[in-house]
């Protein structure tokens, strides 16, 4: 590097100064400095460059190495460094309706249309057809460059023919055409459909479903509006989502490679297409909204609402008004009611009055009838009968009597008709007495009856627990515990007497917690082991004792069995030896008295063979230890020939 002595070597710049960034050069590979000043060589290198004596690189190369230099440091999926994009995504794209002198038709264009087209255009720019063309220009290099224009001019017609007769090229190039994807906001209601028409037929075109319903007016029923909504918020749309980041399935290095870039496609083309959808949503939403149809059916089903809710409010208060209406000639009609029975008492009360005036001045008049009668003391009629009439009589038989006796000039024949009116009292209290006392005794025999069943209940209600219901209630508790299902309507049926649910939970509470009197305990074991169905005699038993156990029934052959056991005991005492053999014996039921008698009483037990013989029926305490004996021997012998 050349030395000029006319620049310092240490200079500061403003650039420095201020700390912005600045690329410096060194003996090493250039860098990016940040807010970092340059030393040494680099700041005299530096110093040189912004005075203009040494060049700057191109300033496109030092780019391109700074950015290479940060990519080294960003991270990045496994084959990005390796995947290529997509050639000529960022040159312009041709139009290939154009090209066929199909642009006023585009993506309406059918298929015979474009083959037609294409004939056309083919025959007319075909590089033989323009061969004068040529040589109308004057230099080679003219003519070079106007035969490559040519020539690229129809290789671009037959790429168009190729991409628009192949449907899935020609799909993705009109999904890439032009197209305005404005969507509209706001507008005036009386240009709702000039405004929003055109933009659903615009998006129509890329309907999976042809043809679209059409907005239509104001006019359109109801039903084929909502027919369109319901379209428009099903849409289906056909069109692709070309990616300009988009990789070139051809350029892949290997068969992973190329399923990374399908799913990097995908996610491109996913995400496109959510928005797209979301766009068209955001179209269909602001139409609804705005649309005056909809808007004035929701404003007619917003009054007819109202309307409801009036007709409802009005039914509510007219039936309030009706029922306070009942209520009150309910009212009025109680008033009315009370009104006229105090009326009718007050009058009925006035007739009593009156019928008790009458009725005592009737009695007066028969008193004074009856003194004469009284005074000389005709028939024996007393002061007490005439009074006992006065007060039995009713008025209207009072008054007939005494216009009976009135009738009578006689004092004799008056007293005779008074006397007739004591004894038609008195067969008449006797009448009603011999009714009284039929009715009583009736009255009797019912409640007697009533009382009897009562106290049957009673009885039946109060039957107390035997001991066998007890221990059956025991093991029914412990077989079924707490948490089984009906469980008291279960133990109800294994004791099986017929106890109600209310006598078992009563008794658990009562006679479960009783404790048992363990002084008879012994006199429970005889009892249980002694059944009165069966009883086994005794060769000891008296005969006052077979008298005193003996039933009814053998009570009227008292004789013959008297006679009988005379004979037994004579035989017994004769032969003395076959009386002994006969007590020897045992039966099944005495053998298990036994067992049960020495499991009950083990060796411990105080008197312990006087209680087992006890237990055992018609065997004294020598023959159950004579028994047992033999069952040990039995029982050894047994054993060891096993």
């Amino acid at each position: 590097m050349a030395v000029h002595t006319k620049f310092r070597l240490i200079t500061y710049s403003q650039e420095i100064v201020d700390g912005q960034p600045i690329f410096v050069s060194s003996n090493c590979l250039p860098t990016k400095a940040l807010k970092y000043e340059p030393a040494g060589h680099s700041f005299h290198s530096a110093a040189l460059k912004l005075r203009g004596v040494q060049e700057d690189k191109n300033e496109a190369d030092d780019k391109k190495v700074v950015d290479d230099k940060e990519q080294t440091y960003l991270p990045s999926d496994s084959y990005s460094s390796k995947s290529k994009k997509k050639s000529g995504t960022g040159d312009k794209q041709q139009d290939h309706y154009a090209l066929l002198g199909l642009g006023h038709l585009r993506y309406l264009a059918t298929e015979d249309q474009i083959r037609k087209s294409y004939r056309e255009t083919a025959l007319r720019f075909h590089p033989d057809k323009q061969a004068a063309l040529l040589l109308a220009e004057e230099t080679e290099a003219a003519k070079q460059a106007k035969k490559d224009e040519i020539e690229s001019h129809f290789k671009a017609i037959q790429e168009a023919y190729e991409v628009l007769t192949d449907s899935v090229k020609r799909r993705i190039y009109d999904s890439t055409d032009e197209f305005d994807d404005e969507i509209p906001t706001d507008c005036a209601p009386q240009d709702f459909f000039k405004v929003f028409g055109p933009a659903f037929m615009r998006n129509g075109r890329w309907s999976v479903n042809q043809p679209i319903p059409t907005l239509g007016d104001d006019n359109t029923p109801l039903k084929e509006v909502d027919n369109f909504y319901n379209f428009w918020y099903s849409f289906k749309s056909w069109r692709e989502f070309p990616h300009a980041d988009e990789f070139d399935l051809e350029q892949a290095e290997s068969r992973d490679h190329k399923r990374w870039m399908e799913r990097q496609n995908a996610k491109l083309t996913e995400k496109a297409r959510k928005e797209d959808y979301a766009r068209i949503r955001t179209l269909v939403d602001n139409a609804y909204k705005r649309d005056p149809r909809i808007s004035r059916r929701k404003e007619e089903e917003k009054a007819e609402k109202q309307r409801k809710k009036e007709a409802k409010f009005l039914a509510k208060k007219l039936q309030e008004e009706e029922a306070a209406r009942i209520a009150e000639e309910e009212k009025q009609r109680k008033e009315e009611e009370e009104r006229q029975a105090a009326e009718a008492a007050l009058q009925q009360k006035k007739v009593k009055e009156k019928e008790k005036k009458l009725l005592r001045k009737e009695r007066a008049r028969l008193r004074t009838l009856s003194g004469p009668i009284l005074s000389q003391r005709l028939l024996d009629i007393s002061d007490d009968d005439v009074e006992r009439l006065c007060m039995s009589l009713d008025i209207e038989r009072m008054r007939s009597l005494c216009e009976n006796m009135e009738g009578r000039q006689v004092l004799l024949e008056q007293a005779s008709v008074l006397r007739d009116a004591l004894s038609s009292k008195k067969d008449e209290k006797t009448i009603k007495a011999d009714e009284k006392t039929n009715q009583q005794n009736a009255n009797g025999s019912i409640k007697a009856n009533g009382s009897a069943s009562r106290s049957n209940v009673e009885k039946k209600e109060e039957k107390p627990w035997s001991k066998e219901e007890i221990d059956l209630l025991r093991k029914g508790m412990q077989k079924y515990p707490k948490g089984t299902s009906r469980r008291w309507e279960v133990i109800s049926e294994y004791i099986g007497t017929g106890r109600s649910v209310e006598e078992i939970m009563k008794a658990t509470k009562t006679v479960l917690l009783q404790k048992p009197d363990s002084s008879k305990a012994f006199d429970t074991f005889l009892e249980k082991r002694k059944p009165s169905a069966q009883s086994i005699e005794s060769p000891l038993t008296t005969r006052e004792e077979l008298e005193g156990v003996s039933t009814p029934a053998s009570a009227n052959n008292t004789e013959d069995s008297h006679s009988k056991n005379t004979d037994n005991q004579n035989s017994a005492s004769a032969n003395g030896v076959s009386s002994s053999s006969e007590q020897d014996v045992w039966s099944a039921v005495q053998e298990r008295a036994l067992v049960q008698a020495l499991k009950a009483f083990p060796k411990e037990t105080s008197q312990r063979w006087e209680r087992v013989a006890a237990a055992v029926p018609g065997k004294t305490v020598n023959q159950c230890k004579k028994k047992f004996a033999m069952m040990k021997e039995n029982f050894r012998n047994k054993k060891s020939a096993v």
